[in-house]
């Protein structure tokens, strides 16, 4: 009887902070805790990543909507997104896009352009489908550690044969921890690529004129300019 009550009181004096519920954790959903904060730290260095990478790509959009409204080439030492268009429009010109009537070069161009387009708005999508995966995944995956602290909880409420609040609520709050981090984890990789896929939808939108006036004006003067 002595054996039980000491421990029911050692369960009911554990540490309720948040390095005591990972300390008192089962292995089993500690793992599931250090996986679930190593994702975490993915999602943001990530988002962050391709957030700058979209801020780039928003700015250079904006080069290429000046220069299709009049009718002028981007600057020749421009990179990212306009160095690509131009380099893809070189490229066609040069392989023969020049024969043909204008309308046939335009067409060629453009062609070009929007592939150069879509291959570089494609390299910064690369990584979204984590985001996806962990914003779906987390808090199911959090729950599975909850559910195995709980099974542990009652197994231990069984052992001291005390069903006090003070010996059972450590247990619980243990398991609750991992579904919190879960949470924690999954809210931010939803929002993030949410936003992220947005940008790029509008980024590809805002695009596609300007290519359409940078074919036309090619077209008609030619491209050996453009280093």
């Amino acid at each position: 009887m002595t054996a039980l009550y000491l421990l029911a009181e050692e369960i009911a004096g554990r540490d309720l902070s948040i390095l005591g519920l990972f300390h008192h954790a089962d292995i089993v959903v500690k793992c599931i805790i250090i996986g679930l904060l190593s994702a975490s730290v993915v999602c943001w260095a990530m988002t962050f990543e391709k957030l700058i990478r979209v801020w780039l790509v928003n700015r250079e959009i904006k080069q290429l909507e000046k220069s299709g409204q009049t009718g002028t080439l981007p600057a020749a030492k421009s990179s990212g997104l306009v160095r690509a268009i131009i380099d893809a429009a070189r490229t066609e010109w040069t392989e023969g896009a020049r024969d043909g009537s204008t309308g046939e070069v335009r067409d060629r161009l453009e062609l070009a352009m929007r592939s150069a387009t879509k291959r570089q708005l494609k390299s910064i999508e690369q990584g979204l489908p984590f985001l996806a995966t962990l914003g779906s995944a987390a808090p199911f995956v959090g729950l599975f550690g909850t559910v195995w602290g709980i099974m542990n909880s009652f197994t231990a409420i069984a052992q001291s044969k005390d069903t006090s609040l003070a010996v059972v609520a450590p247990g619980i709050a243990e398991a609750l921890f991992a579904t919190a981090v879960g949470l924690a984890a999954a809210i931010p990789a939803v929002v993030f690529y949410n936003q992220i896929t947005v940008a790029l939808g509008r980024a590809a939108d805002r695009v596609a004129p300007a290519i359409v006036g940078l074919a036309r004006s090619l077209s008609r003067g030619g491209v050996e300019g453009m280093n």
